[in-house]
């Protein structure tokens, strides 16, 4: 299932991560183990805005399945149950939270050399039912995902999107929010390596004639050290150190801060991550 196109939601995913993923004002707390019969027990606190919220995962592994339960300090029961080649080239996902008992999901996706498809389909009496479909390779991929509510009859969402990869660029252009937003990103790794990269995106919505330009960086320090920066047009500036402590404890340590209204305050987060 890796000679593929990949998933429509990888288009754009690489750039995506490098400007947003571990940038955080909250405070979090995770800790993981893992015990011989292949069951990962994960626990997390986090803080935000003075409100304290918690939750307990674990995670089973046997074959090719993989079984997720989560408990929060709300007493929401997640569970997700995935299945590789349950049908040859196929992953299935069945979700669940309790005790919401509409808000079930099945989705199976379908790998095939030169294109994926998806269909989410969820378990209430009027479902809105998503499909995905992606055709090409791992290089260059074209692609689209619709919803559609069966209450209503009407479409959700549609979006469309390509993607270029090499092995030190990524490319993406997706047209999105029913044709009101085009978003192109650009990453490029600048050593063989992958120790320092850079990428940047422009945003533009058609209804508010608003463009959003956004520019950042990685480089890693070293093998335990990564820092990264993002900066937009609105003077929105971001940064975050991240350090691996012990192995696999790492410390994140990220701040955002409005270079046009620098009275403010800015606001900062810590993320610390164990699994001994």
């Amino acid at each position: 299932m890796g000679k593929g196109p990949g998933l429509f939601s990888d288009v754009g995913k690489k750039a995506k991560d490098l400007l947003t993923k571990d940038y955080s004002s909250d405070q979090k707390f995770t800790f993981s183990t893992y015990s011989s019969s292949g069951v990962a027990l994960t626990s997390t606190a986090l803080s935000k805005g003075g409100l304290s919220s918690g939750d307990v995962a674990a995670q089973y592994k046997y074959k090719t399945s993989v079984f997720d339960v989560k408990v929060d300090t709300e007493s929401n029961i997640s569970t997700t149950l995935t299945f590789t080649d349950l049908l040859p080239s196929t992953k299935t996902i069945a979700s669940f939270k309790l005790p919401d008992y509409n808000s079930g999901k099945l989705e199976v996706q379908y790998f095939h050399d030169h294109a994926t498809f998806t269909t989410a389909v969820g378990s209430n009496q009027s479902p809105v039912i998503d499909v995905t479909a992606t055709v090409g390779n791992p290089s260059i991929a074209f692609g689209g995902e619709a919803g559609y509510d069966t209450t209503s009859g009407a479409f959700t969402k549609y979006t469309a999107g390509i993607s270029v990869t090499k092995p030190d660029l990524s490319f993406s252009i997706i047209l999105g929010d029913k044709g009101d937003t085009i978003r192109a990103s650009y990453l490029h790794h600048l050593d063989q390596l992958k120790t320092t990269a850079a990428v940047g995106e422009l945003t533009r919505r058609f209804s508010t004639n608003e463009n959003t330009v956004t520019v950042g960086g990685l480089y890693a320090v070293d093998t335990l050290t990564v820092v990264k920066a993002k900066l937009n047009n609105h003077g929105k500036l971001g940064a975050l150190l991240q350090h691996e402590v012990i192995p696999k404890s790492i410390v994140t340590i990220s701040g955002e801060f409005d270079t046009k209204a620098l009275d403010k305050n800015p606001r900062f987060g810590l993320a610390l991550a164990l699994k001994p």
